[in-house]
């Protein structure tokens, strides 16, 4: 797993030798552990196939909110709720598959309100633990 670097708005994993559904599987039930609920599921790949007909490799983008803190969160700034839910993705990279679920600090840091930045913490902090969880 690699923490954010400058700039870099996402925490990621690369898991190898694991089929692209059970990282799937493995991603929703360790958000679940963290009390992240899965709002919306996109089959990206059977999306641009259905509209495009182009292929490309499995991905998914799950849209995931932990109710308490986004409730908290709407309570500070309620415009932010044009950054909710917290979006991961998981795709196929050959034999490899990447999780990555967008970094709440690096996102949320340029609102500069420090309630909000604290709850910005706690996501990450449940969001990290869920990528080492998988």
């Amino acid at each position: 797993m690699s923490a954010p670097e400058a700039g870099r708005l996402y925490l990621s994993r690369m898991i190898e030798g694991a089929p692209f559904e059970t990282v799937v599987e493995r991603l929703k039930a360790s958000l679940a552990a963290q009390g992240f609920g899965i709002l919306t599921e996109i089959d990206v790949a059977a999306v641009m196939k259905a509209k495009l007909d182009k292929s490309m490799p499995p991905y998914r983008i799950l849209g995931a909110c932990q109710p308490g803190l986004a409730f908290q969160a709407l309570a500070v700034v309620p415009q932010v709720g044009t950054m909710l839910p917290c979006n991961a993705i998981v795709r196929q990279d050959d034999k490899v598959v990447e999780v990555a679920i967008i970094d709440p600090v690096a996102s949320l840091g340029r609102i500069e309100v420090p309630g909000l930045t604290k709850l910005a913490g706690e996501v990450r902090e449940k969001l990290t633990a869920s990528l080492a969880a998988i």
